[in-house]
């Protein structure tokens, strides 16, 4: 079968962390170079990884078949543009770009390049997240009317990366936590009747927006999206409440944390949820109250790959096309003018 030879941009706790392990334990994936601008973590990591300074060592590169963006927020819009005029498929990290005008750009500029593009929208493969759609999918909770989703942290200092501390329209933790959660919000409900919002900075040394509350409407479902980096003690992750009962999921897929502490995808465990943070289900299945906890399905960012991989290889349907991801731009883009 045909390998895909990937060129990296960014080796942070994006491209280190959540993309380069991935690509690393499927064959049909050859980390050929990484870009990055620091000491050359990526070369001690992969010795057998070209890293580069210079992204035109990558776009130059005719072996190369597919460019991932995982530099800093503000220049996923020109990375992007530029490696789809190289004649690269392309799959940047969110938030795809600033605005919406930007990211109609780029679907159009694929288009027109004949080159697949997607967003790095890894939290659909969350395993919490899937057992949410299953829940709703399957009625478990009967009609949902109410559905809320919260993607909090305890950061109460600055970010040490200047970047996202640096005032913009694509910093803070709407396009960073937001984006997660919007869109997994768009993927099970579609696009809402109407929004409202507003984005908050809640520390004293900061002057980006922190903290944020987005509400959704539908008619009878309504949906709060929330994130803060000042809550110590967590709060339900998901909230689901329908016409037969409710489910409630604490915790967070463990993914991240796993290949922060050094397991690969393909070890025994690996996505794998702890019973402790297993969501409960408490409802009525054909005339039967049902109380007690529904394991959660395992997380596999790595889908995500695989998907990417049949859609420029074999022509598959694209998991997360950026169409839908243009939605979730206006979206946040809209929430954080009028805040402004």
């Amino acid at each position: 079968m045909k390998q895909l030879n990937v060129g990296l941009i960014g080796f942070g706790l994006s491209g280190r962390y959540l993309i380069a392990p991935y690509l690393m334990v499927n064959p049909l994936f050859r980390l050929k170079t990484v870009v990055q601008q620091r000491a050359a973590t990526a070369a001690e990591i992969y010795p057998s990884v070209n890293v580069v300074k210079d992204l035109n060592d990558v776009l130059t590169d005719k072996d190369i078949d597919l460019v991932i963006v995982s530099s800093p927020n503000e220049t996923h819009f020109d990375y992007t543009r530029r490696a789809l005029l190289s004649g690269k498929h392309v799959l940047v990290e969110k938030p795809m770009a600033s605005t919406a005008a930007e990211c109609e750009i780029l679907i159009d500029l694929a288009e027109r390049q004949g080159k697949v593009l997607s967003v790095y929208q890894n939290r659909r493969f969350d395993g919490d997240f899937q057992t949410v759609q299953n829940v709703i999918k399957n009625k478990l909770v009967g009609d949902v009317f109410n559905y809320e989703a919260r993607f909090d942290r305890w950061a109460p200092q600055a970010n040490p990366k200047k970047w996202k501390e640096t005032p913009s329209l694509i910093t803070g933790v709407l396009y960073d936590l937001g984006a997660h959660i919007l869109d997994q919000a768009l993927v099970l409900f579609g696009s809402p009747k109407s929004f409202n919002g507003q984005v908050m900075t809640q520390r004293a040394d900061t002057t980006i927006d922190d903290a944020f509350d987005l509400r959704l409407d539908y008619g009878q479902l309504k949906v709060t999206l929330k994130a803060s980096l000042l809550v110590r003690e967590p709060t339900p992750r998901y909230m689901v409440h329908g016409t037969k009962g409710s489910f409630v999921k604490y915790g967070i897929d463990p993914q991240e944390d796993m290949l922060k502490a050094g397991m690969t995808p393909d070890q025994k465990g690996f996505g794998e949820d702890t019973p402790q943070y297993f969501g409960t289900l408490n409802t009525d299945i054909n005339g039967l109250h049902v109380q007690g906890k529904i394991e959660t399905l395992k997380g596999d960012f790595g889908l995500l790959f695989q998907n990417l991989y049949d859609t420029i290889v074999n022509g598959n349907d694209l998991a997360v096309k950026p169409e839908q991801v243009l939605e979730q731009i206006k979206i946040m883009e809209t929430i954080k003018k009028r805040s402004k």
